[in-house]
């Protein structure tokens, strides 16, 4: 085997960092997903820390309105510029706890929390106001004006990207932000935290505090000096987290939950070889711990059978292996409990009746033994509400289900429940927009899968999977609320 890095040289930092100094402790075991192994502690804060954090960054906000917008950016950029630097210590960070492998980490999420930091630079003297129509002895404006203190609350599959997303649009937008990362993952973000001072930033603009839901998180979403809350993370917890910016406020929120990916692929799909790699891409990506998996295959059934039996192969040839092994190519499952909550949801499904073509159940790493890897997993003929296709799984399980007709295949790629995200595969163009436009989700992919490389798209769900944007124009504006003012003359 050859290792990135030896995990036991990682070094973390393992506190809060409020008001531009780190709060050291350790009460919360952290582990590595990889092998099991306890790899640090962090801090279990509570509502008088998040108060705390609240306080300085209301402060920090307050400070920052000041500082012209072509300033800010530059600022923003020398952030950038030092995450960039600091590439490889951050890839470890983030790796070495996560199921993110240091070698994406490296080349896809590092330079994406950098390069977040530089497009939303870009946006602090872009977006502007309107001069309204008046009579001539009256002067209407309407301005954009920053919430003051964003509380941001981040999942722990994509630690520092998804962070980010949310930090880097509300500064520059204006305000100040009380983050609190997953205590699953909660290392490198720190670090990011960090080097915001050295850049230059005003201490206390950005906040890191750790913790748990019930104890951090509630704290940051009923606390009446944060503005603006976005969360990111499940269905179920997004419900709760509405609930309590409605009592306590109410406020607004923006909320990236679940989702139940599907890839409608149509006979005319083209090469069966290439369509079979995004396949496959799209239901392994981080071992299928993201939230537009795609995770739902609906094939029409002129090429159901070949492209199956190439995507079992292809499946069956990926590699697990712990997050700094270089020729591992499926990471592992981030904790027992979803491990668990996988295998639970595969066995009710074929128990239902669907047929298990590869897979079920966890694989073993050579020396690593605490580790949890779930063998990539196929289940053809899903009855419509058995749970494999009616449940987020957050794990690599595609399920299969067959159509003739083109709105057959339209109808079972609607899902009841959620609409984050949808791929549709067809040559015909026109088939392939009619079905885009038919599709309940909040982005489709036409013949691909996931995320590209630009900035400019933003991305947000339908349903149950949310609302609110991240990311592109609408994940700035999101941060800015409007004012209107009327000028008698």
């Amino acid at each position: 085997m050859t290792f990135a890095f030896d995990p036991a040289s990682v070094e973390v930092l393992s506190g809060h960092f409020i008001g531009g100094r780190l709060i050291e402790g350790g009460a919360m075991p952290v582990r590595r997903p990889s092998d099991g192994q306890v790899h640090g502690a962090i801090p279990i804060g509570d509502a008088a820390l998040v108060d705390q954090a609240v306080s300085v960054a209301t402060a920090a906000a307050a400070e920052w309105r000041k500082v012209a917008p072509r300033a800010r950016a530059r600022l923003l950029r020398r952030w950038a510029d030092l995450i960039d630097r600091d590439v490889d210590l951050l890839a470890r960070m983030e790796a070495v706890v996560s199921s993110r492998f240091h070698h994406e980490a490296m080349v896809v999420d590092v330079p994406n929390a950098s390069e977040w930091l530089r497009f939303y630079g870009e946006y602090c003297d872009k977006i502007d106001g309107a001069v309204l129509p008046t009579a001539d002895n009256a002067l209407a404006m309407v301005v954009n004006q920053p919430y003051g203190v964003v509380g941001a609350i981040a999942p722990w599959n994509f630690p520092l990207i998804l962070s980010m997303w949310k930090v880097a649009p509300a500064i520059a937008a204006g305000n100040a932000v009380v983050l609190k990362p997953s205590e699953l993952t909660p290392f490198s973000i720190v670090h990011v935290a960090r080097l915001a001072i050295e850049a230059g930033l005003p201490a206390g603009l950005f906040n890191v505090v750790q913790g748990d839901g019930p104890g951090v998180g509630s704290a940051i979403v009923t606390h009446p000096g944060i503005g603006y809350v976005s969360f990111t993370g499940s269905t179920a917890t997004g419900r709760r987290l509405m609930a309590d910016a409605a009592m306590s406020g109410p406020k607004p929120v923006g909320l990236e939950l679940g989702g139940k990916g599907v890839q409608l692929v149509f006979d005319d799909a083209g090469d069966l070889d290439t369509l079979t790699q995004k396949i496959i891409w799209g239901i392994s990506r981080n071992a299928g711990q993201l939230c537009y998996a795609g995770s739902r295959l609906v094939v029409q059934r002129g090429i159901a059978d070949a492209l199956v039996e190439r995507v079992v192969a292809g499946l069956e040839a990926l590699r697990p292996g712990q997050t700094w092994d270089k020729a591992a190519s499926l990471p592992p499952i981030l904790s027992d409990m979803q491990g668990k909550k996988i295998d639970g949801i595969v066995r009710d499904t074929v128990d239902a009746g669907a047929s298990l073509l590869t897979g079920g159940g966890f694989a073993e790493v050579e020396g690593a033994r605490d580790g949890i890897w779930y063998r990539p997993t196929v289940l053809a003929d899903v009855p419509a509400g058995a749970r494999g296709v009616a449940e987020e799984i957050f794990g690599p399980v595609l399920t299969v289900q067959r159509f003739d007709a083109e709105e057959e295949g339209i109808a079972l790629s609607n899902h009841a429940s959620y609409g984050l995200s949808a791929s549709v595969h067809s040559r015909d163009i026109s088939r392939a927009i009619r079905s885009a436009r038919a599709m309940e989700a909040g982005t489709i992919w036409v013949n691909g899968w996931g995320r590209q490389p630009d900035f400019s798209a933003p991305f947000g769900g339908w349903k149950q999977s949310g609302f609110g944007k991240e990311a592109g124009r609408d994940g700035y504006q999101k941060y800015l609320r409007q004012k209107t003012i009327w000028a008698e003359l």
